[in-house]
């Protein structure tokens, strides 16, 4: 009775250890019911700080002094709508008349073509017409060799630039520059290689590192395509800082250019960072709600698990618990006890349901469902989640015990 704190305590962990390595089906029957609460906790976390990463990742890709223009309103979606509405009259119009713009270049792609060299092929690939200056129009370094410039421009040059995949299927880990490799048959030589971007997009869930960029007068020539329009404009201003201003300039010289009437839908789209950030957001929102609703429901059927379970202990343990009470346990160790034997069996849930989470979130990464990025943070609140589950489920049942009558509780054990 006049023990120490501490070491009482200490016994009641070492008792509660015993109690849960001897309930053996229940203590699995709980410890899984928490894992997989926890599981969706650590996706939740995993999940949201990749989308953060991803929205930077974006929004460097984009630049926040650029915008892009696509023909089509993709927001409205109407049925039969032309999409293909921008020309180079509206390009040479942007450039010349509009306030603070200091670059617009065309977009324009073919999509499923095969590259080769020598004996290898790589299939599906984005060959993606371009005008001088690649690389720091779009805001994406290259990793060696050099950028297409007005000579290649002018002269027809047959160049092209690789990005990292592609250049890693056809040459390995060797140089590319200065190569040729056949795009659909047509030669040109490999004059620089951009790094490496690690993301996924283009429409149809294609990696923007396995595209080849080439002038886009040879893609249109040599792909039999319109070169009366184009798919999507760049647009980038000198004040990143009034973007907002400059989006709304841009909307209005196209509308009066295109001879919308007032009131008309847009028959283009325009975006810039700030709109692809709200977009991402947006996303983001959702995702938490679906997978924090998802967590909370898996994280409450363990809770109920346990609790449930124990409550079944305490009865099944009755004898025990009045044996301890008469020879002088006191109730808030007896208390104690239970408390640790859920906090012990939560813990081991919360372990297998943080690597059950990360396992699932790698799988869904390759498969391209959701990004994420692991954390110290999804650690802690694994465990801390796992604790307060133990807590609140397994301070009813602990309170049960801790109020038994020890002659009550003899006497229904014996």
């Amino acid at each position: 009775m006049n023990r120490l704190p501490g070491r009482v305590l200490a016994r009641a962990l070492s008792m509660a250890l015993s109690a849960v390595l001897a309930s053996k089906l229940r203590s699995v029957f709980v410890i899984l019911a928490v894992a997989l609460g926890i599981a969706a906790l650590t996706l939740i976390v995993t999940a949201v700080d990749g989308a953060n990463r991803m929205a930077y990742q974006i929004v460097d890709m984009f630049g926040p002094d650029a915008a892009l223009v696509f023909g089509g309103n993709i927001k409205k979606r109407a049925v039969g709508q032309r999409s293909q509405t921008l020309t180079p009259e509206d390009a040479r119009r942007i450039r010349n008349s509009l306030p603070g713009v200091y670059v617009v270049t065309p977009m324009r792609a073919k999509f499923d073509v095969t590259v080769r060299f020598e004996g290898r092929t790589a299939a599906g690939i984005v060959v993606v017409g371009a005008t001088e200056n690649y690389a720091s129009t779009w805001n994406w370094p290259l990793s060696e060799g050099r950028d297409i410039t007005a000579a290649d421009v002018a002269e027809a040059d047959k160049v092209c630039l690789l990005a990292d995949k592609i250049t890693r299927t056809l040459f390995g880990e060797a140089s590319p520059l200065g190569r040729t490799v056949y795009v659909n048959n047509l030669p040109l030589t490999v004059i620089g290689r951009l790094a490496y971007r690690g993301f996924t997009g283009g429409g149809g869930g294609r990696e923007v590192d396995d595209r080849v960029v080439l002038h886009i007068t040879t893609l249109t020539s040599r792909f039999n395509m319109d070169r009366n329009h184009f798919a999507g404009l760049r647009v980038k201003f000198r004040e990143s800082e009034l973007m907002a201003e400059h989006g709304e300039n841009l909307r209005a010289l196209l509308r009066e250019m295109h001879g919308l009437a007032p009131g008309a839908d847009d028959d283009f789209t325009v975006l810039t960072a700030d709109e692809v950030l709200s977009f991402l957001s947006m996303l983001k929102g959702g995702l938490m709600v679906f997978l924090g609703v998802t967590a909370l429901a898996a994280l409450s059927v363990g809770g109920f698990v346990l609790a449930n379970l124990f409550s079944l202990s305490v009865s099944e343990r009755a004898a025990e618990i009045g044996l301890k009470r008469a020879l002088g346990a006191r109730a808030s160790a007896v208390m104690a006890q239970f408390l640790f034997e859920a906090a012990l069996l939560t813990l081991a849930g919360g372990i297998l349901g943080l690597f059950l989470g990360l396992s699932l979130g790698q799988l869904l990464t390759r498969l391209e469902i959701l990004t994420i990025q692991f954390s110290w943070k999804a650690f802690f609140l694994a465990l801390a989640g796992s604790q307060v589950v133990g807590l609140i489920f397994g301070l009813k049942p602990a309170r049960q015990a801790a109020s038994l009558d020890p002659v009550e509780a003899l006497r229904a054990g014996g």
